[in-house]
């Protein structure tokens, strides 16, 4: 009984300091745009495969619309059968929330463990926004090797139809 008692007042500090921590203001994400085309989600999805294949990783790779709604899946054969819905909530989350699936994974590594309770967040890297004209088309999510190596393959996919914008002077 005395254990429990010490774990429930542990559960109320950790939520006091949690709440207690200042706001940050964070950047308004870029708008949406239209969905993303088939053509685009395919070719995105195509580099993501082909970084996998070049590091000998087997993966899925999801892209999204908007709304987090498929627009294309491939696969590399032999990947695990569970990556293929990694993959979509990597990239639904991603879309929905229009930020990368690593930005989950660093706050809760950081013990901001609230974010495991926020509805659709996904905390490991592999998810990335798709944007074109610096508007959220979708999303692509990777996922069949390890967190890192999935957002490497999700962010070669994302380079492959919007590449970052040139360095300024």
């Amino acid at each position: 009984m005395r254990h429990i008692r010490r774990l429930a007042a542990l559960a109320v500090t950790l939520a006091a300091l949690l709440a207690a921590r200042p706001a940050r203001a964070q950047p308004l994400p870029n708008p949406y745009g239209a969905p993303i085309t088939t053509e685009v989600a395919k070719k995105a999805a195509t580099a993501a495969l082909a970084e996998a294949r070049k590091n000998g990783w087997a993966v899925y790779a999801t892209v999204v619309d908007t709304g987090g709604f498929v627009a294309y899946v491939e696969r590399i054969d032999g990947v695990q059968v569970g990556s293929a819905e990694a993959s979509l909530e990597k990239a639904r989350a991603s879309a929905l929330f229009k930020r990368p699936t690593k930005l989950f994974e660093e706050r809760i590594t950081a013990g901001q463990l609230q974010y495991l309770k926020l509805p659709g967040s996904m905390p490991l890297d592999g998810g990335v926004p798709i944007l074109i004209d610096g508007k959220v088309v979708g999303a692509i999510g990777v996922s069949g090797a390890t967190s890192a190596q999935d957002g490497q393959c999700a962010r070669a996919g994302v380079e492959a139809v919007s590449p970052p914008p040139p360095p300024t002077r």
